[in-house]
């Protein structure tokens, strides 16, 4: 009897090794990704201009690719912004971009090249409108901008799509009761501090960096765009229903609020792509933008409000089949 103790310690010992290696194997396979690739290849990210937020968003959304999906070489595109992004996503020339609902909303109703073909991947954060003068200014409503020199943005832009709405709104016709000028955000507050313009329109994300550096120079003031302006864009139906009230909180630019917040409107930004994009590339793709969030937040601050709650509703464009999947595959 004590003779077969030894016997019975081996076989225990071999049952349990066998146990641990069985165990090991599947922490090994539930960890790694045995056989499967990451997707690889060539996608070209359509951002906005330089010093604009979708530059730095998509700067920063280009690293974290780089170490979630190695083998993807993603190419940026420089763009006049959410206009000329979604015209080349929809005709192929760019695969992915960010966009916001309205330029999305208004390229779909006038039925222009691959409409159809255009799909969310993600709702990303609030673009806000700011309408932005010296201190000085006598402006202090969009309808004081009559005979005024504005700069609107290039025709490309979001921003001028958006400021044609907003003026529409206020009584005023964007080429007859105003001087526009056609520059973006990298050129409009250089205009504004030498006098060439009295006032420009900007939309995008919290804060801006241009004008963060503009507030820091010279006395600006941020004008106002109230309730009653609101509810005119919205009677003008089509993509003005994206728009929404918000308030530009004090601390977006303290030297230009002095403490107080603005009152504004605000429209979504979306991660778009086309129908025939891969599903799995748009997957992993959208499951990085969304596990990124803090990484990019930390340096572009609107990106802390995605939203994995929110990410799903891309409306007017349903979600790409790959997206779906991401979403389906966290659902808990």
């Amino acid at each position: 009897m004590l003779q077969a103790l030894p016997r019975i310690g081996r076989r225990r010992a071999l049952l349990g090794s066998a146990a641990a290696f069985v165990v090991f194997g599947l922490l090994l396979w539930w960890l790694l990704p045995l056989g499967e690739e990451s997707p690889s290849g060539t996608v070209r990210f359509s951002t906005g201009t330089p010093t604009g937020v979708y530059q730095k968003y998509g700067t920063l959304l280009q690293d974290a690719i780089a170490k979630d999906l190695p083998r993807l070489d993603v190419r940026l595109q420089n763009s006049d912004g959410s206009q000329e992004n979604v015209q080349r996503v929809a005709t192929g020339q760019a695969d992915f971009t960010i966009a916001a609902a309205d330029a999305v909303e208004t390229y779909l109703l006038h039925g222009k090249p691959g409409a159809k073909r255009l799909r969310g991947c993600a709702r990303l954060y609030d673009d806000y409108v700011h309408l932005v003068v010296p201190r000085s200014s006598s402006v202090r409503s969009v309808a004081d901008l009559r005979n005024k020199t504005v700069a609107v943005g290039p025709s490309g832009s979001g921003v001028r799509l958006i400021a044609n709405h907003v003026l529409q709104a206020a009584g005023l016709d964007p080429a007859e009761d105003i001087r526009p000028v056609a520059d973006g955000i990298a050129t409009m507050p250089d205009l504004l501090k030498r006098h060439k313009i009295d006032a420009f329109f900007w939309s995008g994300g919290l804060p801006t960096s241009a004008v963060v550096e503009l507030s820091k120079t010279d006395s600006i003031r941020l004008v106002p765009i109230g309730s009653k302006l609101i509810k005119k864009l919205h009677e003008q139906g089509g993509a003005s229903r994206y728009y929404r009230a918000a308030v530009m909180p004090a601390d977006a630019y303290p030297k230009a609020q002095r403490g107080m917040s603005v009152q504004t409107l605000a429209v979504a930004n979306y991660l778009i792509t086309r129908e025939d994009a891969d599903a799995e590339l748009t997957q992993e793709l959208t499951r990085t933008v969304i596990a990124s969030r803090d990484r990019i937040g930390a340096v572009v601050h609107a990106a802390q409000l995605v939203d994995l709650r929110t990410a799903i509703y891309t409306d007017p464009l349903p979600l790409h089949e790959g997206a779906r999947r991401y979403y389906r595959s966290i659902k808990p």
